[in-house]
């Protein structure tokens, strides 16, 4: 099954290929295909008439199924059954599909582009209906729910350029997306209470689910199936889907997709529809449905939409008698929904080839087709008897088994069953004289004011046999299926199985032509005499339709709702979105303390008995100096002091976690603090010294309250969360894992490297992502900038080093200097003096960094290849070489950060990220899981034996990463920075008011990156 699947989705996605080929013959190959699949599930016939249909799949004598493995750990399987509801949707699908396709080789043109496309959106909705049908997961089931929710969805909007199709399409998905979701929720509530989530296993325990859960979960499945089907109050997508061209509404909208949503209600009928929501929803929602449909059908001139609400009504009265749940309404609803398929997507192509040849299809402009257009008019005929329900035609025979069964049920049921069955009756007289104005809306000859007949409507050319072909093979089951109605009772008698009778001692229904002279008969004649008497007073009728109010529009309701949410959101974003990082973080961390202190307020928990405020005096100390370093953040007047009280605060938590027994949390986050010291400060140079600029005071105690609160509300979730832990933490298994597993000491480093390294691995492509997004933001270029003189550089690449024939004296002196101090191995190696002015220069810093630089870097080479036992590791050592190189610029500027690493950032970090990954794949290649460690024993000369693990390699690659990081911040907000200063003083000096505007010199560039 999935490989049939898998070869229709393949072909769907050929199709426009195809039709580049063989132009709209291509929809020859896919209908024979499709014919062909058919041909398929009729070998799973024998089967299926012998199984056990209640039976789970697995079970011995269940119908043929298919299981794979998806994701166990969830329990979601790629799981296909094929029982008799499935099989009778499935030849629906696939059958109808076929002749759809092959009428879709008429109705497009040749030089029609946009066919190929359509063909393989139609294809690609027949596989997913026959996954859907066929799927016995429930996340499966949604998965190809959803799948034709959007194929509905372009197969709606294929004339993209009318807004009318536009908008039909985006309320079809809308409507059928809102349903989808709440069928979401119900789904996944109904497997988890009935521990599985394979359909068939659900159902065959389905007496043991019961309660309002149970209720509730299958209301919110109802929901999805209701608004799919296009009942009330969701009726409205469907008449506005008759945007989409003929094809679509022959398939999509008579025997597919609409139908999805009744095969929902058959498929669950079985096992719940005895519960508390579901006749209320089932007949109630229907039964308006019905004559909701009906009436309005009557008041169309479109006879595209005649048949459109004539649908809306249908699909009522097969959601209510697929929903009643018993033997006779088992085998009424699975015919009646045979019947529906092939009669309305007869009459759905009669339409397109009406409006095809004629261009219209206005019932008050159409006139005197019955007479020239015999053969189209006796296959409507034979559709629109059959859809009325009049003998002898599959139509009549489906209904009266229909009536038979509510009947049934209003004997058993007196007060509700009554009032069910009379509507059913109003709403079937309806349908008779719905039925009535689309034959004679098509085909009748109309009179003008005067009385005179009107012209006959001009076909622009006669309708051939391939056009008719289609809708006459569905007019011709229609009439054999009534005549020879046994096929259809041996395919649905194994599903009929599974249903009780309405009593006990019934006799059970059959599908006949003829059943005697019955109380249902008198019930069919009634309908079809007061349907053709409203027919015969058609006008009268339509006048008294337009003098009845609308008590509720659910399309305008629908528009409003659209109107209302299209408000708030702008008025929500008017609010939110302001263009303020600070109002943002403000608006986040409100909503976080709202919702977190919510949950404690209103939720019911353990509150922790004890509390512990320190355990040595030292800790409230560091309490004391966070605390201090917050206020001071808060109130301080400048952005430096805001900066360093921040940092202040952070030294402090690394304390904490010194006194806490945590050295490598303590070393990185003292190492992390400094570099986002050193960041900050470069980043200040291009902003305002001052904070606050307009009422200083309201926004400082704003945010003092706002972070107490915060604080307070994250203290009391972490509290009540590690005092209500009823599972043994996972970390107690983390130190015997990293010592006997990893083979190291340093539990944290054998964590990020060894048993969560597929977590380090992210965080080092993030890292990597987030470096470049700064120097994008650094280094980007004004596209209106211009060359305003022979100063300016022409423009390049970031990096690349131009011909000193185009630059100025005064850059070409630069990049000698630089070029000098950095090549020539007798050149000092930090010569500051030579390329930062005297008033930039630092002595200290230049005698500081000759004698801590290498130490420096020594020491990251040491943190980096011992962090495995002891504190350390690729991402401290990493950052302390940052520091180094931190030290170093500020100590000899751009020119001395050139020459300390001549390479670029984004290599160090590719480099890294490589060399990271490699260890994984290694592993993967000699056998094992990919990222695998393992432990090598090495005899070095002069170090002596040691134990090496694999890991570090890995650990190598996130240092060079964290340094390729720090390198490329220090070049974009250090060395960027520097030269647009420069420039800006240059410019000042020439009294050029271009300069400062986002243009810089990218030759001084090249040598500084």
């Amino acid at each position: 099954m999935l490989l049939v699947l898998a070869v229709l989705f393949a072909v769907s996605l050929a199709a426009p290929w195809l039709f580049r080929r063989f132009g709209r013959s291509s929809f020859h190959i896919l209908a024979a295909i499709s014919a062909l699949a058919m041909v398929w599930v009729l070998t799973y016939l024998p089967q299926v008439l012998r199984a056990d249909q209640g039976a789970p799949s697995g079970a011995p004598n269940a119908p043929p199924s298919e299981i794979t493995e998806w994701i166990p750990e969830l329990g979601v399987e790629i799981a296909f059954r094929v029982d008799a509801l499935a099989l009778v949707m499935s030849l629906l699908i696939l059958g109808v599909g076929a002749l759809v396709l092959l009428y879709c080789a008429r109705y497009f043109r040749s030089s029609e582009a946009s066919a190929g496309p359509f063909a393989g959106q139609l294809f690609a909705f027949a596989a997913a209906m026959l996954g859907l049908v066929l799927s016995d997961d429930l996340v499966m089931l949604f998965i190809f729910w959803e799948l034709t929710t959007v194929l509905s969805f372009l197969l709606i909007g294929y004339s993209a350029h009318r807004l009318l199709a536009r908008r039909s399409a985006i309320q079809a998905l809308v409507v059928t997306t809102f349903g989808g979701l709440a069928m979401l929720v119900g789904l996944l509530w109904l497997g988890e209470l009935a521990g599985s989530y394979r359909l068939s296993e659900i159902l065959a325990s389905a007496d043991q689910l019961h309660g309002t859960a149970a209720d509730v979960a299958l209301f919110l499945i109802l929901v999805g199936a209701l608004s799919k089907s296009a009942l009330v109050p969701f009726h409205f997508w469907l008449p506005a889907a008759m945007a989409a061209p003929t094809p679509v509404s022959a398939y999509l909208h008579a025997a597919a997709m609409v139908k999805a949503g009744v095969y929902l209600v058959a498929r669950m009928a079985p096992g719940f529809h005895e519960t508390a929501l579901w006749m209320p929803t089932v007949l109630g929602v229907g039964l308006a449905t019905m004559l909701v449909g009906a009436w309005r059908a009557l008041r169309q001139t479109d006879i595209k939409l005649v048949l459109a609400y004539g649908t809306v009504s249908q699909l009522g009265f097969l959601v209510m008698i697929n929903g009643l749940g018993t033997e006779d309404a088992a085998l009424a609803g699975l015919a009646m929904l045979l019947a529906h398929g092939l009669f309305k997507a007869a009459l759905f192509m009669v339409v397109g080839i009406i409006d095809h040849e004629t261009g219209t299809r206005d019932l008050t402009r159409l006139s005197g087709l019955g007479r020239t257009q015999r053969a189209l008019f006796w296959i409507s005929a034979v559709s629109v008897a059959s859809m009325a329900g009049l003998p002898p035609l599959f139509g009549f025979v489906a209904k009266e088994v229909v009536f038979e069964s509510f009947y049934g049920y209003a004997e058993v049921h007196p007060g509700w069953g009554w009032v069910v069955m009379v509507g059913v009756v109003v709403a079937s007289a309806l349908t008779v004289a719905y039925s009535a104005r689309f034959l004679w809306g098509a085909f009748g000859t109309k009179r003008g004011a005067t009385g005179e007949p009107l012209e006959t409507t001009h076909f622009h050319a006669p309708a051939g046999a391939v056009f008719l072909a289609a809708p006459a093979l569905l007019a011709v089951a229609t009439v054999l299926l009534a005549l020879w109605p046994a096929p259809v009772q041996r395919l649905i008698d194994p599903f009929v199985s599974l249903f009780h009778p309405v009593s006990e001692g019934a006799p059970g229904t059959y599908l006949a032509l003829w059943h005697g002279l019955t109380p249902v008969l008198g019930l069919s004649v009634l309908a079809w005499g007061l349907g053709l008497g409203l027919f015969a007073v058609r006008e009268r009728f339509g006048r008294l339709q337009q003098r009845t109010p609308a008590v509720f529009d659910a399309e305008r309701g629908y528009r409003s709702s659209v109107k209302v949410l299209d408000v708030v959101a702008v008025w929500l974003t008017s609010v939110t979105q302001r263009g303020s990082l600070a109002w943002y973080l403000f608006i986040i961390i409100a909503v976080a303390t709202g919702v977190v202190s919510g949950v404690l307020l209103f939720t019911a928990h353990q509150v922790p008995q004890s509390w512990i405020i320190a355990e040595q005096p030292l800790q409230l100390v560091l309490a004391v100096v966070i605390v201090a370093g917050a206020i001071g953040a808060v109130w301080a007047p400048k952005r430096f002091m805001a900066v360093l009280m921040v940092s202040l605060c952070g030294y402090g938590i690394a304390g904490l976690f010194a006194l806490q027994g945590a050295p490598d949390l303590a070393l990185t986050v003292l190492l992390v603090e400094s570099i986002v010291l050193v960041v900050f400060v470069l980043a200040l140079r291009n902003l305002p010294a001052g904070i606050w600029t307009q009422n200083p005071a309201r926004f400082k105690i704003g945010r003092v309250v706002l972070g107490i609160g915060f604080g307070l509300a994250m203290m009391g979730a972490l509290a009540v969360g590690m005092d209500s832990r009823v599972a043994v933490p996972i970390s107690e298994e983390f130190p015997w894992m990293a010592y006997e597993v990893g083979q190291g000491a340093n539990i944290v480093n054998v964590t990020l490297v060894d048993i969560r390294v597929w977590d380090t691995f992210g965080e080092i492509t993030v890292l990597a992502v987030a470096a470049t997004g700064v120097a994008s933001l650094i280094f980007v270029k004004r596209r209106d900038a211009r060359r305003r003189s022979l100063h300016e550089v022409p423009t390049g690449s970031v990096g690349r080093v131009l011909n000193e024939d185009n630059l100025t004296p005064r850059q070409a002196k630069e990049i000698r200097v630089a070029r000098s101090f950095s090549t020539v191995a007798r050149e000092a190696w930090l010569v500051a003096g030579r390329t930062v002015a005297p008033e930039h220069r630092s002595i200290i810093f230049e005698v500081v960094t000759r004698l801590m630089f290498h130490a420096i870097i020594l020491l990251s080479l040491y943190l980096l290849l011992a962090g495995h036992n002891l504190p350390g590791g690729g991402f401290a050592g990493g950052l302390l070489a940052g520091l180094a190189l931190t030290l170093r610029y500020l100590a000899g500027g751009r020119y001395e950060l050139e020459a300390a690493v001549p390479f670029s950032a984004s290599s160090l970090m590719g480099w890294g990220l490589a060399l990271a990954c490699s260890t994984g794949l290694v592993s993967l290649l000699a056998g094992g899981h990919i990222f695998q460690s393992a432990m090598l024993d090495v005899d070095l000369p002069v170090f002596g034996e040691h134990h090496v693990g694999s890991a570090i390699m890995f650990d190598v690659g996130v240092y060079l990463v964290v340094v390729g990081l720090i390198l490329d911040i220090l070049r974009s907000l250090g060395s960027e920075i520097d030269v647009r200063s420069e420039m800006e003083n240059r410019a000042a000096e020439r009294g050029d008011p271009y300069h400062g505007h986002g243009l810089h010199s990218e030759t001084t560039l090249g040598v500084a990156r």
